[in-house]
């Protein structure tokens, strides 16, 4: 599990490799992450856009940039939470994720990001190297 706080908003991603969607023979690797974000302040706020930077055991980036998480902009109150699953496939055994949650005070009105930790996408046919 992988944790973050960013301005009282934190957010906590477990990954998971999803072995019956993937076909390894095929260099087809898919994984599901579940994504908590908690409101730990005591302001209302929106979540509006996300990006995430997704790179594979070749060093390839992937940038994607959206609306929302799974169709929603979740609204936060103070103590609230929200959590959603979601999923990314890849042509290699492993890789990395990493993103930003932009958000919005709704009080205030200001914008600001939220960090998502980056987090290890692994699958058990990556290969092991000892150093």
């Amino acid at each position: 599990m992988y944790s973050k706080v960013t301005r009282d908003i934190k957010v906590t991603v477990r990954p998971f490799y999803l072995e019956e969607q993937s076909q390894p023979d095929e260099s087809r690797f898919v994984w599901a992450y579940k994504v908590n974000i908690e409101n730990q302040g005591a302001e209302t706020v929106q979540l509006l856009r996300r990006t995430w930077r997704i790179t594979d055991a070749r060093g390839q980036i992937h940038e994607v940039q959206g609306p929302g998480v799974v169709g929603e902009q979740p609204v936060l109150g103070p103590g609230q939470s929200f959590e959603y699953t979601s999923g990314t496939p890849l042509s290699t055994p492993s890789g990395i994720m990493v993103g930003t949650y932009h958000m919005v005070n709704r009080g205030s009105g200001e914008a600001f990001d939220v960090a998502v930790p980056a987090f290890s996408l692994d699958s058990p046919h990556q290969e092991i190297k000892l150093n």
